[in-house]
């Protein structure tokens, strides 16, 4: 029995060689045609020749931001239909779309049909899947790209209703997304200023109060005069141009001056 397994799985491992080959090579091509992308238009045609290789119909390189409130403020390119596209900005789905938030809990890429596993499906977002389908986009995949600076971003290939993708293609889009997101950064430039740092101190006394610590308290923690904190935490709002504590720990979260890991210790 252990033997004809082993040759089961040589036989199996044989196959599965012969038929990835092809892939790692177009992905090694792929890689390369876009580190060597000069302008947009050149990006759409490795995009196209890729939705060519996956036999899906339409892809999306985007950040996770309200393009229609904030526009301007992040990169994306798609060929999507222009009457999705629209709905999906007038209803100010780039930051709440079910999609975008699979991508922000996971580091590698997934099946559309299979993100239950990575968020609760709401009827809303039940809802937007359906839209998408009437306007003929069906099953899909994204491979989530998080720069520390930019906002969460994804990248996407979408097949039309009625075909869907297989585990070659996300193991191929997974392959090369990376390369394809920071062309278009690249291109289209960062989402944000440049990062702007806190000092040492800031950061410290920024960080107990998003575990919920009063000056006072935090002064005590640090060692420091409960005014001395008062100061470090208005010059960390100045910084950051935010008008309240939580938009200062929201806004730091968000470029990697503090991370939700920290948070949650004790």
């Amino acid at each position: 029995m252990e033997r004809a397994s082993g040759r089961w799985w040589l036989e199996t491992s044989r196959r599965f060689a012969a038929r990835m080959t092809h892939s790692f090579d177009a992905a090694e091509q792929i890689a390369a045609d876009f580190m060597q992308v000069a302008t947009k238009s050149d990006l759409d045609t490795v995009l196209s020749d890729i939705c060519t290789y996956l036999g899906c119909s339409y892809f999306a390189l985007t950040h996770h931001v309200d393009f229609m409130g904030s526009p301007g403020i992040g990169l994306r390119v798609h060929n999507y239909p222009d009457e999705w596209a629209h709905w999906f900005d007038t209803q100010r789905l780039g930051i709440h779309d079910p999609v975008h938030r699979a991508s922000q809990r996971t580091a590698s890429g997934f099946v559309w049909r299979d993100m239950g596993r990575l968020v609760t499906l709401a009827p809303g977002d039940k809802a937007v899947l359906a839209r998408a389908r009437r306007h003929g986009i069906g099953d899909g995949l994204t491979v989530p790209a998080h720069v520390p600076g930019d906002a969460h971003g994804s990248c996407s290939f979408a097949w039309r209703k009625g075909e869907a993708p297989d585990a070659r293609a996300l193991v191929f889009a997974q392959s090369i997304a990376n390369f394809a997101f920071e062309a278009a950064r690249r291109l289209h430039g960062p989402a944000d200023p440049p990062r702007r740092r806190l000092t040492d101190r800031q950061r410290e006394c920024l960080l107990w109060a998003a575990r919920g610590k009063t000056d006072w308290e935090i002064g005590r923690i640090v060692g420091l005069r409960h005014l001395t904190v008062v100061e470090h935490i208005r010059n960390a709002r100045a910084r950051y141009d935010a008008a309240t504590r939580a938009m200062l720990v929201v806004r730091a979260l968000f470029d990697g001056t503090l991370h939700f890991s920290e948070i949650a210790e004790r």
